[in-house]
C-alpha cells in the first residue's frame, strides 16, 4: 500500500505549473468564470449572487458593531460620560446598560455567524452550478477533439485537468468569494469607522499595518511555494517507487531484492523527510513574521489611545474598541497566506482547463452537414491522400470499391497504412487529399454521428468499460431490450460462457475488461457490433491478438456477422480472408497488387511472399509442438511399463 503523509496545516496542493498558463492573473479567469457565475438563463442563480452580496454586507456591519457594544459596555461600567445616552431613570438604565450590552455583544456574535453561514449557503449552488457546468463542458469538448490530440496527451493528464480544473473553480469561488471579498469589504469598513470615531493617525498606522502585513505574507508565501513544490515531489517520488515496487511484487521475490527495495524507497523518505522540515520551519517563520508585524501595529494603535485616555480624549471602552477591532482584523489577514496560494494555484488549474477548451476540433461538422443516406453499402476511396505529418506521407492515393454487400480485405507489411484506412473511414482524421464516398455521399459532408452510426467497428484491441457484460453488449444500440442483447450474444457465441458465470449477464468485467480472456472480449466486441446492426463494417484484426483455436472460432462468428453486410476487413493473418471478393495489398502507402487469394497466389508477388512466411511459421510451431509431445511421452507411465515392473516389485 502507499504510504499517506500529513502536510502542515496550510498545505499547499501546486504542482510545477506550465509556462503557458503561469501568467495568468486573477481578474482574467474571474471573467471567465463570470458567465458561469452569473448564467443568462438562470435568474434564481442571479439572485442568489445578489442576496449572497446583501448578507455579505449586513454580516460585515454586524461585525463592525461588536466592538462597539464592547466598548458601551466597558464604558457603562466605568461609568464614563461617553455611554449610551441615558433615559429618564437615568440611574436604572446605568445599571441596566452593562447588561444590555453585553448581551447585545454576545447577540451580534452570534448574528455575524449566522449571517456568514445563511451567505456561505445561498452561494454554494451557484458555485456548484458553475463547477458542473464548466465540467461537462470541458468532457464534452475532450470528446469532440480529434484523436490526434488525444494521442498526444496522457488519458491520466486530462483526466487530471478535468479533476484539478474542478477543484480549481471550487477553490477560486470559496477563497475570492467567501474570504478575499469580506476580507477586502471589511478592511475598508474598518479604515472608515477608525477615520470616523479616532482619527487619520490611527487609519494611518492600521493602514501601514495592514500594507507590511500583506507584502511580508506575499513574500513569504512565494518562498514556501518552492519549498513546498519539492516536498510534493518528493513525496511523489517516493508513492511512486512504492507503487511501482508492490506492482512487481512477484519479481521483487524471484531475485530476492526486497532489501535493495526497502533502500530505494528509504532514499526517497530521506529527502522527503528534509524537505517535509524545511516546509514546517518555513511555515513557523511565516508565522512568526506576520505575529511581529500585526502586533506592532496592535501595540501602536493601543499605546496611542492609551495615551488619549490619559489626555481626556478616549474613554476605557474606546481602548477596549481598537484592541477588539484590531483582533477581529487579525483573523481573516492570518489566512492571506494559504488565500493567495489557494487561489494561485486554482487560477492556474482553471486555466489549463481553459486551454483545452480553447482547443479546436480537427475534425468538424461542415455548415449545413447532413445525415448520412445509406442505401446499398457501397464504399468508395477516390485518390485518397493523407499524412499524420506533413513531412510523412501514409496514404499516397488510394482507389479503391468496397462494393454493396461485398467483402474487401486490406493487408501489407506493418506500417503500409491498414489502420490509417479506418480512421479515416471513421473520420477520427480528414483526408488530406481525395475522398471518401459512401453510396455516393463524400463523409466530409455529412454529420459524424451519422457516419458512425452507419458503421460498425470490431478493433484489434477490444477495450471494455468497467461495468457489467450486459452494459458492455448494450453499447452497441443503447436502447435495446434484453432479449435483444442475449440474442446477439448468441450469434456471437459468447452466451454459453455468460450462462456459465454466476451472475450471468450482470458478471463484472473489470477495468478495460481484464477479467474475460482475448476471446471472450472479442466476443463481446462482436456481440456489441450485432446489436448496432449497421449496413457497413470494419473488421480492423480483429482476431490477430488470439491464438489459433480461439482465432478460428471467432472467425466463424464474424463471418456470421458480416454475411450480407459491406465490409472492409483490416488483417494481419492472411489464413483469415482468403474467401474475400478482393484483396488489396499496400505497401508504403499504396496498391501494389489487388484480387482474389488465388489470383494473388499465381502472381507470386508481395501477397505470395508474406502468404508462404506465414505457412512456413506455422508449420514451424506445429512441428515445435510435436516435438514438445514426443519429448514427453518417454515421461508418462504406460500400463504396459506398469505391469512388468509390478512383478518385478511383488519378489
Amino acid at each position: 500500500m502507499a504510504h499517506a503523509h500529513s502536510p502542515p496545516a496550510d498545505g499547499n496542493k501546486e504542482s510545477a505549473p506550465d509556462k503557458t498558463v503561469e501568467r495568468a492573473t486573477l481578474i482574467g479567469t474571474l471573467v471567465h468564470l463570470w458567465p458561469y457565475i452569473w448564467p443568462s438563463d438562470r435568474a434564481d442563480l442571479k439572485m442568489r449572487v445578489v442576496w449572497s452580496v446583501v448578507l455579505l454586507l449586513i454580516a460585515k456591519v454586524a461585525t463592525l458593531a461588536v466592538p462597539f457594544t464592547f466598548k458601551w459596555a466597558i464604558d457603562a461600567l466605568t461609568g464614563a460620560n461617553s455611554a449610551p445616552v441615558q433615559s429618564s431613570n437615568w440611574k436604572l438604565w446605568l445599571i441596566a446598560s452593562p447588561f444590555v450590552m453585553t448581551a447585545s455583544y454576545g447577540g451580534l456574535r452570534v448574528l455575524m455567524a449566522v449571517l456568514t453561514q445563511w451567505r456561505d449557503g445561498i452561494f454554494a449552488r451557484v458555485a456548484m452550478h458553475a463547477v458542473r457546468k464548466l465540467a461537462v463542458l470541458t468532457f464534452v469538448h475532450m470528446h469532440e477533439l480529434s484523436l490526434r490530440f488525444h494521442l498526444d496527451r496522457k488519458t491520466g493528464g486530462l483526466t487530471r485537468v478535468l479533476e484539478r480544473g474542478r477543484l480549481g473553480i471550487e477553490q477560486i469561488v470559496r477563497m475570492v468569494i467567501l474570504q478575499l471579498v469580506p476580507t477586502i469589504v471589511e478592511v475598508s469598513l474598518m479604515m472608515g469607522v477608525l477615520l470616523w470615531k479616532f482619527d487619520w493617525r490611527y487609519l494611518i498606522a492600521t493602514l501601514i499595518t495592514v500594507v507590511v502585513f500583506m507584502y511580508y505574507t506575499y513574500k513569504a508565501t512565494e518562498w514556501r511555494i518552492g519549498i513546498r513544490r519539492k516536498m510534493n515531489e518528493s513525496d511523489t517520488e517516493a508513492n511512486t517507487k512504492a507503487i511501482d515496487s508492490l506492482l512487481n511484487y512477484e519479481t521483487v521475490k524471484y531475485f530476492g531484492a526486497e532489501a535493495r527495495e526497502a533502500a530505494r524507497y528509504d532514499r526517497s523518505m530521506e529527502r522527503y523527510e528534509q524537505a517535509s522540515v524545511k516546509t514546517y520551519t518555513s511555515l513557523a517563520v511565516l508565522n512568526t513574521g506576520q505575529a511581529i508585524i500585526f502586533t506592532t501595529g496592535l501595540t501602536t494603535t493601543m499605546l496611542m489611545c492609551a495615551f488619549g485616555v490619559r489626555a481626556g480624549h478616549n474613554t476605557v471602552g474606546d481602548f477596549v474598541m481598537i484592541n477588539a477591532m484590531m483582533i477581529q482584523l487579525y483573523t481573516p489577514l492570518n489566512f492571506m497566506g494559504m488565500v493567495y496560494r489557494e487561489i494561485k494555484q486554482a487560477i492556474i488549474d482553471i486555466e489549463k482547463m481553459f486551454v483545452v477548451l480553447s482547443k479546436r476540433p480537427e475534425v468538424k461538422d461542415v455548415p449545413g452537414a447532413k445525415p448520412l443516406i445509406v442505401t446499398s453499402g457501397h464504399v468508395r476511396f477516390d485518390d485518397v491522400r493523407f499524412s499524420y505529418d506533413p513531412e510523412r506521407t501514409i496514404l499516397k492515393g488510394l482507389s479503391f470499391d468496397v462494393p454493396a454487400g461485398k467483402t474487401v480485405a486490406i493487408v501489407g507489411p506493418s506500417g503500409a497504412g491498414k489502420s490509417t484506412i479506418s480512421r479515416l473511414l471513421f473520420r477520427l482524421y480528414d483526408v488530406s487529399g481525395g475522398k471518401i464516398l459512401i453510396d455516393g455521399q463524400d463523409i466530409r459532408n455529412v454529420t459524424q454521428e451519422s457516419l458512425r452510426a452507419s458503421i460498425g467497428m470490431v478493433p484489434q484491441d477490444t477495450v471494455l468499460f468497467n461495468d457489467t457484460i450486459r452494459y458492455n453488449i448494450r453499447y452497441g444500440r443503447w436502447n435495446a431490450s434484453d432479449a435483444e442483447v442475449e440474442q446477439a450474444a448468441q450469434l456471437a457465441q459468447i452466451d454459453s460462457f455468460i450462462k456459465l458465470s454466476p451472475k450471468g449477464y450482470e458478471t463484472q468485467v473489470g477495468e478495460r475488461g481484464l477479467k474475460l480472456s482475448g476471446g471472450e472480449k472479442q466476443r463481446v466486441a462482436i456481440a456489441r457490433t450485432v446489436l448496432k446492426a449497421p449496413p457497413i463494417l470494419l473488421l480492423d484484426e480483429a482476431t490477430s491478438a488470439l491464438d489459433s483455436h480461439t482465432e478460428h472460432e471467432i472467425q466463424g462468428a464474424l463471418d456470421r456477422v458480416s454475411r450480407n453486410r459491406t465490409s472492409l476487413v483490416i488483417a494481419h493473418r492472411l489464413s483469415t480472408i482468403v474467401g474475400a471478393d478482393e484483396i488489396i495489398v499496400l505497401d508504403q502507402g499504396r496498391i501494389v497488387e489487388r484480387g482474389t487469394h488465388s489470383q494473388l497466389l499465381a502472381t507470386d508477388g508481395l501477397y505470395a511472399s508474406m502468404w508462404n512466411r506465414q505457412r512456413e511459421a506455422e508449420e514451424a510451431r506445429e512441428r515445435l509442438a510435436r516435438i514438445a509431445d514426443e519429448n514427453e511421452a518417454p515421461n508418462r507411465e504406460s500400463p504396459i511399463d506398469h505391469a512388468l515392473v509390478a512383478p518385478a516389485a511383488a519378489e
